[in-house]
């Protein structure tokens, strides 16, 4: 779990090695992001995945605080999904899991 102000191009190019031996390609990935329950940043974070196909869900916390969207996207290769995580990271203080 991290943010992204943790995240570096090393981490990306570390994760992208990870996603290539961990399944088969074009594949189907699971994307998990928390927001605050803010205004604008579950409609920024749906922006941002409309220019993906995939299947989108989303949940709130019990006390509202915060959305739990889970994003299911068949991706043609780990740059696809490492592009997802990067356009997703201009949301400040998103979770992605």
């Amino acid at each position: 779990m991290s943010n992204k102000k943790t995240k570096s191009e090393d981490f990306y190019s570390r994760f992208e090695e990870q996603l290539k031996e961990s399944q088969s390609w074009p594949g189907s990935y699971l994307f998990k992001f928390i927001l605050k329950n803010q205004a604008g940043e579950l409609e920024i974070l749906k922006s941002i995945l409309k220019n993906h196909k995939g299947n989108l869900s989303q949940k709130s916390s019990t006390n509202d605080k915060f959305i739990s969207v889970t994003f299911e996207y068949l991706a043609s290769s780990p740059s696809d999904v490492i592009r997802i995580y990067k356009e997703a990271s201009v949301i400040d203080d998103i979770i992605s899991l």
